[in-house]
């Protein structure tokens, strides 16, 4: 047996232990990091080849292990931009330099540009609604963008369709002169063989056009509807008649069953009136006697409004919510999965990198098939067990003195064997 090999044992043997305690340290140093992987140490046996009569020691060797995809606890904040991952996946960010990682760390917060980035300063990649619904490129980081969800920009809307439902009164009498088609200061508007209602629609730059809808009874089952632009109405006399620019916009019959039910617009099934582009839906409308009365209606559109506030649903989708209630999709959160989590590159930062041991990255969106659901206003906490990382630096401790004592053990017969020459 070799004295110096028994003593580079226990040399082999305290540096292993040193390192088990270099993991312990850190997990006990980032057990409150968000979203936080545990180290951990695992130990191999170095053997030396021997012979019968002589036992060369060999030693131990260490590599370290992370509990990557682990999940942790989550846990729940007062901020809607604090992210966190239920299931499989990670968020996909850049540094400043622009370079890609995946992280679990999803407290994000907007910065001066707007930008979402966490606290140990990467930036959320998503992918952008400007060229319409996102969608991905698998096996890439191509078409990410930083998100940004800064609250100054103006929106507006353009209207592309609307509705009506109410009521035209059956028992009404027809109108036979001077109906709203005809466009002369003559047209008697009484509310009941011939209804008046308006809507609102916007424009691309958010203007309001307001649409004057005329309803008159012309026959039984039958009705004439006559479309204008409130602009264009009459500034003299006691109505809106004549209107001027463009005058009627739209002129259409509408024929009704004997049950009350709309049958059709201008002879064609489709039940509708399409005005400067905007479809107007008229299949809530009925013919009973009744008084006549619009019930509803509504166009879709909105005129320029700032973003109030930003919701993110479990997908990922990003919403801004503008100050007058609309909402608009901004960008959808990517996801990325590996095959091997536990092999990803550990970088500072709480981030990772692919490696070829971790296997190519796959990109997808939360809730989809293999990637977990994004929780808004919540974080997700370190997998880390205190009182098991307590133990194994007890434990480590022990491992280290029992081997400095072989060490020293080996020291002392060095002492005698030299001290027998003397």
């Amino acid at each position: 047996m070799s004295l110096f090999g028994t003593m580079k044992t226990a040399v082999s043997g305290m540096n292993a232990q040193a390192n088990r305690l270099g993991t312990v340290g850190d997990n006990i140093a980032n057990s409150s990091t968000t979203a936080y992987k545990k180290s951990s140490t695992q130990f191999a046996s170095l053997v030396l080849p021997s012979t019968a009569g002589s036992y060369n020691s060999g030693g131990v060797e260490t590599s370290v292990k992370y509990s990557i995809s682990e999940q942790g606890a989550l846990e729940y904040t007062t901020s809607g931009s604090d992210l966190a991952i239920q299931g499989d996946g990670f968020f996909v960010v850049q540094n400043s330099a622009g370079e890609t990682f995946l992280t679990r760390s999803g407290d994000f917060t907007p910065n001066e540009q707007g930008n979402l980035v966490n606290s140990a300063g990467y930036t959320l990649l998503g992918y952008s609604y400007d060229s319409g619904t996102p969608t991905t490129v698998v096996n890439s980081y191509d078409g990410l963008v930083p998100i940004n969800v800064g609250g100054s920009e103006l929106s507006a809307v353009a209207s592309t369709s609307g509705s009506l439902s109410g009521n035209l009164n059956s028992a009404s009498d027809v109108v036979a002169a001077d109906l709203p088609a005809d466009n002369t200061e003559d047209v008697d508007v009484d509310m009941d063989s011939t209804l008046k209602t308006s809507l609102t629609s916007y424009d691309s730059l958010g203007n309001p056009i307001v649409y004057d809808f005329y309803f008159s009874k012309t026959a039984a089952g039958e009705w004439q509807l006559s479309v204008y632009n409130a602009a264009d109405a009459s500034t003299t006399g006691t109505g809106s008649f004549p209107y001027g620019g463009d005058g009627e916009l739209a002129n259409l019959s509408l024929a009704f069953n004997s049950s009350g039910k709309l049958e059709t617009v201008d002879g064609a099934e489709e039940l509708s009136v399409t005005v400067n582009g905007i479809k107007f839906d008229l299949a809530g409308m009925t013919q009973l006697s009744a008084k006549s009365n619009i019930s509803s209606g509504s166009v879709n559109g909105s005129a320029p409004s700032s973003i109030s506030s930003v919701k993110i649903e479990s997908d990922g989708t990003i919403n801004a919510v503008y100050a007058d209630g609309s909402s608009k999709s901004l960008y959808q959160i990517a996801m990325a999965t590996v095959e091997s989590p536990d092999n990803l590159e550990v970088s500072s930062g709480n981030v990772y990198r692919t490696t070829s041991s971790s296997g190519v990255v796959t990109l997808g969106f939360a809730g989809s098939s293999g990637f977990g659901e994004i929780v808004s206003g919540a974080l997700e906490t370190s997998n880390v067990d205190l009182a098991n990382e307590l133990t194994e630096m007890i434990e480590a401790q022990r491992s280290y003195s029992a081997n400095s004592k072989v060490f020293q053990t080996g020291s002392d017969l060095m002492d005698v064997l030299i001290n027998l020459v003397r």
